[in-house]
C-alpha cells in the first residue's frame, strides 16, 4: 500500500495545528527541538517515542546531546511529509510536556 504525500494544503493545515515544528526549506520534512532538565529526563522521552513509533512503523530521524533532543519527521515512502508524520508529531508534542523548544 502506498502512503500518500500531504497536499500543499494539508501540510499547511498540519502545521497550523503544530506551531513547535518548523518546516524544513525544501518542504519535505518538519523539525522540533526539545531540551530537558538532564540526560535522563531527553532519553525517558526519546524510549517513549520510540515505542510509539515502533508501534507506527514510523521513525523520526533524531539526535541526542545530553538534555537535546532534535527531531526530523518525514515519509521516505512518501518522498516528503505524511499523515504518519502529523501523528507522530501530535504524540511528540503530547509526551514533550514540560521541555523547553
Amino acid at each position: 500500500m502506498a502512503i500518500a504525500a500531504l497536499t500543499d494544503t494539508e501540510r499547511n493545515d498540519a502545521l497550523a495545528m503544530l506551531p513547535a515544528w518548523t518546516l524544513r526549506e525544501d518542504g519535505l520534512a518538519i523539525g522540533r527541538t526539545l531540551r530537558f532538565a538532564d540526560f535522563g529526563e531527553a532519553f525517558a522521552f526519546m524510549t517513549r517515542v520510540a515505542i510509539e513509533a515502533e508501534k507506527a512503523d514510523h521513525h523520526p530521524e533524531w539526535f541526542n546531546v545530553y538534555n537535546r533532543v532534535e527531531i526530523t519527521l518525514t515519509t521516505h515512502d512518501a518522498g516528503g511529509l505524511s499523515q504518519r508524520d502529523v501523528t507522530l508529531a501530535r504524540f511528540i508534542d503530547a509526551v514533550a510536556r514540560g521541555a523547553d523548544a
